[in-house]
């Protein structure tokens, strides 16, 4: 847990006694779960001032402590597609405290949550995704020659349905790929019409391998 940044004022009056006594200022700190700097504010405040009285701030005071920020981060963490709305009304219902729009970012960016543009993928199966990391596995080393005969066929199916990849899902650096980031999208479903392509970059020689399906819709894999 981070060290406390305010005294109350029971806790001024401690400092300021232990400080007097000749405890240093960096056990008085550790005493009171404060950084030390807070300590030393406090003791040169006193000598310049003779009192222990806090002063008047600029602006105004959070409001939210923070265990309050803790259940924010949770909020955003349980349903990472959650909007700032959303959190505010499900906020304000646990808490009876109302936030804006904007405290509600300050607060996740202090933990580097960002508002971030989810990736949109297809529906894939535990099978798909074996299938997948052993293709991979299998042809890593292959060079310019191997690939040169290998035959690409797919098709496209373009539908009335769409996704346009507004859903935004609250993120830390790096987590743009795990599964609660990520917005999976089915295309082959409703009225569609088909185009079929091939791609080589054969130039003559043996002939092109023909590629099997690793996804069931498509037909891209590998047959030796």
């Amino acid at each position: 847990m981070p060290p406390r940044t305010k005294l109350t004022t029971l806790d001024r009056g401690r400092a300021l006694g232990w400080l007097q006594d000749g405890v240093s200022g960096r056990e008085v700190s550790r005493r009171l779960g404060v950084s030390h700097s807070v300590i030393q504010r406090l003791h040169q405040r006193f000598q310049t001032t003779g009192s222990a009285v806090e002063r008047p701030r600029s602006g105004l005071p959070r409001c939210t402590d923070r265990r309050d920020d803790r259940y924010l981060q949770l909020l955003a963490l349980r349903n990472r597609t959650n909007t700032r709305r959303t959190l505010i009304g499900n906020f304000r219902a646990a808490t009876n405290v109302t936030i804006s729009h904007m405290t509600v970012t300050r607060r996740l960016r202090e933990v580097r949550l960002h508002s971030r543009r989810t990736v949109v993928r297809p529906p894939l199966t535990p099978r798909h995704r074996r299938a997948r990391m052993a293709f991979c596995r299998n042809h890593r080393r292959w060079n310019r020659q191997q690939w040169g005969r290998v035959l690409f066929t797919d098709e496209s199916r373009f539908t009335l349905s769409s996704c346009d990849a507004r859903i935004r899902a609250w993120r830390r650096p790096g987590e743009r790929f795990i599964d609660a980031c990520v917005q999976e999208h089915d295309r082959y479903g409703g009225g569609s019409v088909i185009w079929c392509g091939l791609a080589s970059i054969c130039t003559g020689g043996p002939p092109c391998t023909v590629l099997e399906a690793i996804l069931p819709a498509c037909s891209t894999g590998m047959k030796s």
